[in-house]
């Protein structure tokens, strides 16, 4: 689904991502893990466009998008989360999400005032998707909400369901369980792998928490010094020693890994 082909990063005088080369496989929930400053939020910036690499290609479906904007990239079907949500604070649950849909005849303000049958149709297509994603991230208690108002893991939930409005190929998750409690985390790994089993959603996710990346991801990537250190299973890159270095300097902690 997502290649990186030899990708380099600078910030002035900083080597951010050093010719990293990986792959993120259809279909598939993939792990990219790493110990902190290992270039993972920079590869998923440049996944998404919004870091032009300095180097290399990034391919999507075998297209080469390194040229590409964030939003033609969203519009060829890349979505993705952060660590900190970006909701619409002032707007509802359901508004968040109805803003976040690809809307063409909504888009174009002759539209709106020479076809209003097609933008009114359209409006209430998008309308009964959003409701339809509320209910499928059970969130129809708080639909009507302010999104500034929710608990951290709502607004995690919220951020799933704005990036489900695009209808995406592939969802690029940043520290999705990151200071949310344990029983949210939980609903938001069933939801993940609800969406991967039943529709065949590609995810890719940033994630420090093992355990969790067990629970959820057929393969793992392991980042290092701005490169691809490893891959393979989670119990494969828990017991590697270049990992255990690469995380703890060389101690024997295979147990926190």
């Amino acid at each position: 689904m997502i290649e990186l082909d030899k990708i380099c990063v600078d910030f002035g005088g900083l080597r951010a991502i050093d010719h990293a080369s990986f792959k993120i496989g259809a279909g598939r929930i993939t792990g990219l893990i790493g110990p902190n400053g290992a270039g993972k939020t920079t590869a998923f910036n440049v996944i998404a466009g919004a870091i032009r690499p300095s180097a290399g290609r990034v391919l999507l479906d075998g297209k080469d998008i390194t040229a590409l904007k964030p939003h033609q990239r969203a519009k060829a079907g890349l979505a993705r989360t952060f660590q900190i949500p970006h909701e619409f604070g002032h707007l509802s649950v359901l508004e968040n999400l109805m803003a976040s849909a690809s809307a063409p005849e909504g888009e174009n303000v002759l539209n709106v005032i020479f076809r209003r049958g097609h933008y009114q149709a359209e409006e209430q297509e998008i309308y009964e998707t959003a409701r339809d994603t509320v209910r499928l991230l059970e969130l129809d208690h708080v639909i009507d909400e302010k999104a500034g108002n929710l608990s951290g893991g709502q607004k995690k939930l919220v951020e799933l369901g704005r990036a489900l409005m695009r209808n995406p190929k592939i969802i690029l998750l940043d520290e999705i369980g990151a200071g949310i409690n344990r029983t949210l985390l939980s609903k938001l790994a069933d939801k993940i792998l609800m969406l991967n089993r039943e529709r065949g959603l590609t995810f890719c996710l940033i994630e420090h928490d093992l355990d969790y990346v067990s629970k959820l991801c057929d393969h793992v990537l392991v980042m290092a010094q701005g490169t691809l250190l490893t891959e393979g299973s989670v119990e494969d890159v828990r017991n590697d020693e270049r990992v255990i270095e690469a995380y703890f300097g060389g101690g024997k902690y295979e147990a926190q890994l």
